[in-house]
């Protein structure tokens, strides 16, 4: 799923990505899909940890970085360092949206939103969806 111009370190063919993932990781990481709000295992956790991508392994959040939007799904307000993080724009379903992906392999992890006035040090809102992340406890 690269965006043509972004090679990413961690390549597969799209069977062995099929062959790692469950269809429903599949669907949301390799194509663009989405869970079910409040459906994920990530979306009330409050353990400390690293949430890495579950595709490739990558780090991508910390626990602390971690706040409660109320929107179903796992949000953060910024990622563990800029680069872990590809952010893409996105316009399909009729509007205009940032595309957040995992810059290892180019996985889909959700979008990140800004200026909706949470009381978060970036106004930003990282909403991941929780079958693209493996949480690792401290």
């Amino acid at each position: 799923m690269s965006d043509g111009a972004t090679p990413f370190p961690v390549t597969r063919s799209e069977q062995e990505w099929r062959d790692e993932l469950s269809p429903l990781e599949y669907h949301v990481l390799r194509e663009a899909g989405t869970e079910a709000p409040w459906s994920g295992e990530y979306v009330a956790t409050k353990t400390q940890g690293t949430y890495s991508c579950r595709a490739c392994g990558e780090a991508l959040f910390r626990s602390d970085a971690k706040f409660d939007s109320h929107c179903g799904w796992p949000s953060f307000f910024t990622p563990l360092a800029g680069d872990r993080v590809i952010e893409v724009v996105d316009t399909s379903h009729g509007m205009r949206r940032i595309e957040v992906r995992c810059s290892s392999c180019g996985s889909h992890l959700g979008h990140v939103f800004e200026g909706e006035g949470y009381d978060t040090p970036t106004d930003l809102r990282y909403c991941i969806n929780s079958v693209c992340l493996t949480l690792d406890p401290e």
